[in-house]
């Protein structure tokens, strides 16, 4: 057999598209590819041709039905296709069925949002977890991927570590790929054991905020927007896989961190999930998640249960969140927005693009970062200059009186400053607490 999986990525190649439909299948069913179409021009193929078809199951051997494979042959001959690419995960036999007939690379769903990770990776940790997740990926699926399964014998051209006698090509792949992912998993370690003491600093010293949201739901437009920070935003899925961290200054002398992170999607590869655990790291120690929706989308739904269940996933489902629904200035009236904020209490109507409701947002932020105010008076050794700083940068000193060794403030602060304040091991007293 041939083999047409020598290069997995896409860009450039002409691609007809694939789905089997069942009953209660979460799709849009108006539009049952667009999702897939998106994905695909991300990746940088064209799509040329399209074939749906609903099943009450997926055939067992096929996935689609080997009338509709011999279909997906006739289109790729028709338009000179150079892939076709299935809207569902395919198991590595029906990979290698439908390939056999086809006579085209074969890739599903799962495998073209790894390719388009893999191409827009910029830094060293994204690379790690991509790496990570494709052999995640690959491993379970190197049978199917090998038509050659020759014995080596001794003498192999293979070098040290290939001249097992009786032991096939397939064994070999298999152990280098455990190889490999045992290198990644200590790499992988080391960075998010980094992540997490940088996360767990900055949180002592800042309040935290993070997007999180459906990929392309403006979150790098929204980031620009409140930071200056010039992230890189386009009108593509995943414009983003590097989390961003800059200050968020929201006047008054105050100011969070804010972090913007990598989109979610359906269906998102629970590989991909894993390996990006340390990229999403901060969402999980966020002290507030602004949950970006784009309101015009029809699929906004499925996209907001999507974002829940990869919170949920990750470990951040019980963090404290504000709706965004963004992108209002592509509404031609605000009727959804109504059913969303009858809804959902705390949802704000929002346009990153055109900076509409940034006002409210940031008023919502400030009152979040410093939680109840409390008027108290404090009693610090002289020494600990660093608290004595904090006080003055993140409350109101009303009064301030000095003895030998001591300082006495009277300030107003909010509650969770004090909590930080205490998690620094500053060293004082409460004279009184009101």
């Amino acid at each position: 057999m041939a083999d047409y999986r020598k290069n997995v990525s896409v860009i450039q190649e002409r691609a007809v598209l694939a789905a089997v439909l069942w009953p209660g299948m979460e799709i849009d069913h108006r539009d049952p590819l667009g999702e897939l179409r998106s994905l695909v021009d991300t990746a940088g193929a064209i799509t040329v041709a399209e074939v749906i078809q609903e099943r009450k199951a997926p055939d067992a051997s096929t996935f689609i039905g080997k009338g509709k494979v011999e279909e997906l042959a006739a289109l790729c001959k028709l338009h000179q296709a150079d892939v076709v690419i299935f809207e569902n995960d395919l198991s590595p036999a029906q990979l290698r069925n439908i390939e056999e007939i086809v006579e085209k690379k074969i890739i599903d769903r799962s495998e073209l949002i790894l390719d388009i990770f893999a191409n827009r990776a910029r830094t060293h940790e994204a690379k790690l977890q991509v790496e990570m997740a494709q052999l995640e990926y690959t491993y379970p699926r190197l049978t199917a991927m090998w038509s050659h399964l020759e014995r080596i014998t001794g003498g192999s051209p293979g070098g040290v570590g290939t001249r097992g006698p009786g032991e096939q090509q397939l064994e070999i792949d298999r152990r280098i790929v455990q190889q490999r992912k045992s290198e990644l998993k200590r790499e992988i370690d080391k960075v998010q054991a980094r992540k997490r003491r940088e996360v767990a600093d900055r949180n002592i010293d800042f309040v935290t905020v993070g997007l999180v949201g459906y990929t392309n739901a403006g979150k790098s437009t929204l980031f620009n927007t409140l930071t200056d920070a010039g992230a890189y935003a386009d009108d593509k899925l995943f414009a983003t896989l590097d989390t961003r961290t800059r200050r968020w200054d929201l006047g008054g002398g105050d100011s969070v961190m804010l972090s913007d992170t990598v989109g979610f999607v359906r269906n998102l590869p629970h590989h991909l999930v894993a390996s990006f655990r340390a990229t999403l790291e901060e969402s999980i120690h966020s002290d507030l998640l602004l949950v970006v929706l784009d309101i015009a989308d029809a699929q906004v739904e499925q996209h907001l249960k999507t974002v829940n269940e990869v919170l949920e996933q990750i470990g951040a489902g019980d963090r404290p969140r504000v709706l965004l629904l963004n992108k209002t200035d592509r509404l031609e009236d605000n009727a959804e927005v109504l059913v969303w904020t009858g809804r959902h209490a705390n949802a704000l109507p929002i346009s990153a693009k055109i900076g509409v409701g940034m006002d409210k947002l940031i008023e919502v932020v400030r009152q979040h970062a410093h939680g109840n105010m409390l008027e108290l008076t404090l009693r610090l050794p002289m020494r600990e200059g660093k608290a004595t700083s904090f006080l003055e940068s993140r409350g109101t000193v009303l009064d301030r009186q000095y003895d030998t060794d001591h300082v006495t403030m009277r300030v107003r602060i909010g509650k969770r400053q004090m909590d930080q304040l205490k998690a620094t091991g500053a060293k004082f007293t409460v004279v009184n607490d009101e």
